[in-house]
């Protein structure tokens, strides 16, 4: 299946903009630091946890670098939601100098 896939500014853009984030890493790596108000649902939770994504609107999925977003971005839009892949991942959100927060809170 064809994912679409932003670059990390472009991620900002729209999650400053509404975009709902959604975190797929384990929780060991989103508490080190995660996208602010990105719920956290790990790659294997996906498919038992979809009712938790939101379907309407767009949905951006990060991980660490961009292959496990890739895998869970794929999945949600098999099942009918807008999910878009975040290239670079939670890695390239560091480096450009994002915001995040620490935690197991999405809004901490």
């Amino acid at each position: 299946m064809d994912v679409p896939e932003i670059d990390i500014a472009e991620a900002a853009r729209r999650h400053a903009a509404g975009s709902v984030v959604i975190d797929v890493r384990e929780l060991h790596e989103y508490v080190d630091g995660h996208v602010p108000g990105a719920p956290l649902i790990p790659l294997a939770s996906v498919p038992e946890r979809v009712e938790e994504v939101p379907a309407d609107g767009e949905v951006l999925v990060i991980c660490k670098m961009g292959g496990r977003s890739r895998n869970a971005a794929a999945f949600l839009r098999g099942q009918g939601i807008d999910a878009v892949n975040v290239a670079g991942g939670t890695v390239a959100w560091i480096e450009a100098g994002h915001r995040v927060v620490t935690g197991e809170e999405a809004g901490s």
